[in-house]
């Protein structure tokens, strides 16, 4: 999902830029661009945090689901206060990438996971849950 996610993030880059030249100048370019770029980065995040995670089990899939957002939301809001140190930076031209560009992620999600690409995972069993039931199922068959 995230490389297939690679493409429209590079289309939709220069378009916020060319936007935020186009209302605010130079710094306002480079804040939209850079806003694009970190609703990306989060979106990576995102899969590559829940990939780690389902190799370790259910548990941790489920956590790093239910917890990764609020983390990735702060380092995002951190981002913005650090970057608003800097002369050039817009922080409204970056939330202004920023939200549209999470909005049409969640769509782009929400599309693959009705066509069933979600469907193809495979979450390991976890390595305590298989042997209790093998454990159960060897008592049971005595």
């Amino acid at each position: 999902m995230v490389r297939r996610a690679f493409v429209p993030a590079l289309v939709v880059l220069p378009v916020a830029g060319a936007l935020g030249a186009l209302l605010g100048g130079a710094g306002a370019s480079a804040s939209a661009a850079l806003g694009v770029a970190v609703v990306y980065g989060n979106f990576a995040a995102h899969g590559l945090s829940l990939a780690w995670a389902s190799g370790i089990s259910i548990a941790a899939v489920q956590a790093t689901a239910l917890l990764g957002p609020v983390v990735r939301l702060g380092a995002i809001l951190g981002l913005m206060f650090a970057l608003d140190r800097l002369a050039w930076f817009s922080p409204v031209a970056f939330g202004g990438a920023v939200v549209p560009g999470t909005l049409l992620l969640l769509a782009y999600e929400a599309r693959l996971a009705i066509r069933g690409l979600g469907g193809m995972l495979e979450i390991p069993p976890d390595p305590v849950a298989a042997r209790a039931g093998r454990a159960r199922s060897e008592r049971e068959a005595r």
